[in-house]
């Protein structure tokens, strides 16, 4: 089910509130926001209000069988790469950044926020088809920019069935395969990052993969490793 609002403070904390009320949230249920007032983003950006953009949570409720609930931004990262991709003529350009970013030629198209709340993770997912925010650190691209932009509701139907096919893979057949499938959707080994981990100094380095756990593999100057479990990532200019 996909619910419409006209407008909302956030689809992620309207969902977090339903969790923490006991209300039954079932998974593959969707909401989704024509406006949203007080979106949020990672590390507390805001979650630019586009008309015409996806803006939209779920609920994932865990079980004690399920891999580990940080890498659902992989999947979520893996469903929006494959819901993104048949809308544009050349998708050599659309790559996915560690940890839940997804750039066509460098430049910002979705991102990805997960909360927990109990047994429950939400969610949310902001996608620019008709309109990219203007930011001061880093480029960003909308849909409508690179071809004619899919209609909001045409899009989160493709999306849903995408998240809930990956999610279903998560569970069956573990991180392995995932892994796989979301490094050969990233941009490639050996290009520069500059990650800033939580309270620290930023690290330049380049990008070798993932670990066995999702986290990310940054190969440093001197040739050592070192794997990066939490921190926001730009690509090195």
């Amino acid at each position: 089910m996909i619910r419409t609002l006209p407008q909302t403070g956030s689809t992620n904390a309207d969902l977090l509130a339903a969790v923490r009320a006991g209300e039954r949230v079932g998974e593959g249920d969707w909401l989704i926001a024509d406006r949203q007032t007080a979106g949020r983003g990672r590390q507390g950006r805001d979650w630019f209000d586009g008309a015409g953009n996806f803006m939209g949570s779920t609920v994932v409720r865990l079980s004690p069988r399920d891999p580990s609930p940080a890498t659902l931004a992989l999947v979520s990262g893996v469903a929006v790469h494959e819901a993104v991709m048949p809308l544009l003529a050349d998708a050599s350009k659309l790559t996915l950044k560690w940890p839940n970013d997804l750039l066509f030629a460098g430049a910002k198209l979705a991102g990805i926020l997960l909360e927990r709340q109990d047994e429950a993770i939400v969610v949310g997912i902001g996608v620019n088809l008709a309109a990219a925010p203007e930011l001061p650190d880093r480029a960003t691209i909308a849909l409508a920019e690179l071809g004619p932009a899919p209609a909001r509701d045409f899009f989160a139907q493709s999306l849903a069935a995408h998240f809930a096919a990956e999610l279903d893979r998560w569970r069956t057949y573990g991180l392995d395969p995932l892994i796989r499938r979301w490094e050969a959707a990233a941009h490639g080994h050996g290009t520069g990052l500059t990650v800033s981990p939580p309270g620290e100094a930023a690290i330049a380095g380049s990008f070798a993969g993932l670990s066995p756990e999702g986290s990310l593999r940054l190969r440093l100057d001197n040739g050592s490793e070192r794997v990066i479990h939490a921190g926001d990532v730009m690509l090195a200019n």
